[in-house]
């Protein structure tokens, strides 16, 4: 297998039938030592996160494809932990979208002035390029079109699939006893088609249980108990 690409919480190679195999690494995101989805960087390293990512990852990929939502997951190991996925393109150069259902994280940072911390919000929509150097700066749809990162109806879709996945998710945690947050997906295409791509995992997202934070290891252990 030849390593194509390292990330932050995962290793990409590139396999012979035309596919990529992602190794999921114990690396988060996060800043000072605590874990945080919204930042860009790796800031701590829990210890078996990779393969409850993983977990977690297929458990909803197998959800979005008994509801007809299409992604890249094609089949996974978790002795290895490693999925093999479909071979999409990505949106420019990275294209984060996050879904927010409560205003927390940078979301309070940035508009603070205007809403209260934990403020319900109606699973709402941000697109953020993938670039470190400029802190992974917020990017509008019509900026997107213009730039020629994608279509109006590329976008369109690709925030209908977006509300939708979240839903599904909040539905799982609900029946658990949570509360999705927030959320972070990827998608890419593949032809002239909008599909989730990377994870959904406790790394990406920001879940409550009765008013408190969940930490990803603890939500995943919750999450399969």
């Amino acid at each position: 297998m030849e390593l194509v690409y390292t990330g932050k919480t995962k290793n990409v190679y590139a396999l012979e039938n035309g596919n990529y195999l992602l190794k999921f690494k114990d690396d988060c995101t996060g800043k000072d030592g605590k874990f945080d989805p919204g930042e860009n960087s790796v800031g701590l390293t829990i210890e078996g996160v990779g393969r409850v990512n993983l977990q977690m990852s297929v458990y909803f990929f197998e959800k979005l494809r008994e509801a007809g939502i299409k992604t890249h997951y094609v089949s996974a190991n978790l002795e290895e932990c490693t999925m093999e996925v479909l071979p999409a393109r990505v949106f420019g150069h990275g294209l984060e979208v996050i879904c927010r259902r409560k205003a927390v994280g940078s979301f309070i940072r940035r508009y603070g002035d205007y809403i209260e911390s934990g403020a319900a919000l109606p699973c709402y929509v941000e697109t953020t390029f993938k670039d470190d150097a400029k802190g992974d700066p917020l990017v509008t749809k019509d900026a997107l079109v213009a730039l020629g990162v994608m279509t109006d109806g590329q976008y369109d879709s690709l925030k209908e699939q977006t509300q939708r996945i979240t839903m599904i998710v909040q539905d799982e945690m609900a029946k658990r006893g949570m509360d999705l947050y927030d959320i972070k997906f990827e998608f890419g295409y593949v032809g002239d088609e909008v599909i989730l791509i990377d994870e959904i995992a406790s790394g990406n997202m920001r879940v409550y249980k009765d008013g408190e934070y969940v930490e990803p290891m603890t939500l995943s252990r919750l999450f399969f108990a």
